[in-house]
């Protein structure tokens, strides 16, 4: 009889690759996880239960065949388990680096429910594609057949980029325009490196426009060219853009300087740190940590990001100031983890009242407790009246969320439907606007989210896009 391939969940540990010491990687901007050595790699994808009701995938975005990969990989059949795992995802290695798999797939794991560890999906599924791409079995789109249809894609994010991969995998003719140098959006100048390095995003940059992919970089809509221009120029049009504008403080002294914005923060370093540009704002010290009593104001995947980084560019102290308890944050656990290892403080239950100084040297910080459920079943914080501190402070950075900026204005696209968030309106699924042959994926549409929820409506809005392209070519040939 042959011997079980799968199961070995009973007799065989979860185990995560090697993290580097935190003293180490401290001192740099690489990833901090190892690679999964291949018989590693093989022992836990064995551990997979292949679940009739595979709940892994039912609580992925993009509905990965997560138990089909992870025999394949057992059994050692690596290419295989490859063209499985690219078949519904764009970016099978970006996604196994930076998806909170705590809060969907592996954290839905049937193994982890009955007490026995999660399988290290994430971890697997990097090992895969890197592997892929080691081995040379990623190739540039080669379409079977080119079309006479062209697609504009206003931003290069992972939304924008997955749209993209698949139209071309169809023959259409793809543009996609962007603000930045770079393409690749927030994978690009908003995750720090050592969640994600660079080189990861730029060779699947460099993978679409081998494809055939044009890139318009350093482009502004309603700038260097209108909205109008762009929808004269293709039979489609995908918004793209993400969200930018962030929310801002309040309280006296909130504009005080000193206190900086989390994506320019990021941004600055991710270009310093990880392609070496010379950026004026960093080398002031406006957006450098250095010696500095740092203070980040909120609680999700953002401050994470901006507390690591502060401690690796030498700050004095790090502080995390968040208005709930760690229960109830909306971060990723292993983040804050990562980042408590790393010499991160958090003040849980704390919210900033007030700023002094006119280059800011304190935020005025007021304790909080937890009362009755909010209308979404949280919690809400209360005030404890007489518990105000001072917490020193010489960069206060915000990260408190995105929101949409004001496309119809920008854009001059007053029919152009928006939500009263401020997000486009679009059909669900497909992406479809309230404008002809304008589609909308992503951010721009749910608000700040996920990068695999991006990818999942880039796709969706692709497949849409043919089916109305060959609706009107089946029209047109009556």
């Amino acid at each position: 009889m042959a011997k079980q391939p799968m199961l070995k969940f009973v007799n065989v540990n979860r185990e995560m690759p090697e993290k580097r010491d935190a003293g180490q990687r401290r001192e740099d901007f690489d990833e901090i996880y190892a690679e999964f050595a291949a018989a590693k790699a093989e022992e836990q994808a064995s551990r997979c239960s292949q679940c009739g009701v595979p709940y892994c995938q039912s609580h992925c975005p993009l509905h990965n065949n997560i138990p089909d990969w992870l025999r394949l990989t057992a059994t050692g059949r690596l290419e295989e388990a490859y063209e499985v795992s690219q078949a519904t995802n764009t970016f099978p290695e970006i996604c196994g680096r930076i998806c909170p798999q705590d809060r969907l797939c592996e954290g839905n794991c049937v193994i982890e429910q009955s007490g026995h560890g999660t399988v290290t999906i994430g971890s697997v599924e990097k090992y895969i594609t890197d592997t892929a791409w080691d081995k040379g079995w990623v190739k540039p789109v080669v379409p079977l057949a080119e079309r006479s249809e062209s697609v504009g894609i206003i931003g290069a994010g992972p939304g924008g980029l997955a749209a993209a991969d698949m139209l071309r995998r169809a023959g259409v003719k793809v543009t996609i325009y962007d603000r930045y140098d770079r393409a690749g959006g927030l994978l690009t100048y908003g995750i720090p490196g050592f969640k994600l390095e660079k080189d990861v995003v730029m060779r699947r940059n460099q993978l679409l426009a081998d494809g055939g992919v044009e890139f318009v970089m350093n482009c502004n809509i309603g700038e260097d060219i209108s909205f109008d221009e762009i929808r004269a120029k293709h039979d489609a049009v995908i918004i793209a853009t993400g969200v930018y504008k962030s929310r801002d403080l309040r309280g006296p002294g909130a504009g005080a300087k000193g206190i900086v914005k989390a994506l320019d923060y990021l941004t600055a370093s991710n270009r310093v740190a990880n392609f070496g540009d010379t950026v004026a704002e960093y080398e002031s010290g406006e957006l450098n940590a250095e010696g500095k009593n740092v203070v980040v104001i909120g609680g999700g995947d953002t401050a994470m990001d901006c507390v690591r980084t502060a401690i690796r560019q030498g700050a004095e102290s790090v502080k995390c100031l968040y208005r709930r308890d760690r229960a109830n944050m909306p971060g990723s656990q292993r983040e804050t983890q990562n980042a408590e290892e790393e010499g991160v403080q958090f003040e849980w239950l704390t919210a900033p009242v007030a700023f002094k100084g006119d280059a800011v040297n304190a935020v005025v910080v007021q304790k909080m407790r937890l009362g009755a459920p909010d209308a979404s079943g949280r919690q809400s914080p209360e005030v404890i009246e007489g518990s105000e501190y001072d917490e020193p402070a010489d960069l206060v950075i915000k990260a408190l969320g995105f929101e949409p900026e004001e496309v119809q204005t920008l854009w001059n696209q007053p029919e152009l439907e928006v939500t009263r968030w401020g997000t486009v309106k679009a059909e669900f699924t497909t992406g479809r606007t309230s404008l002809p042959g304008v589609y909308a994926v992503g951010d721009i549409v749910r608000g700040a989210s996920l990068v695999v929820w991006a990818i999942r409506d880039g796709r969706d809005c692709a497949d849409a896009i043919l089916a109305d392209l060959n609706a009107k070519a089946a029209v047109a040939a009556e």
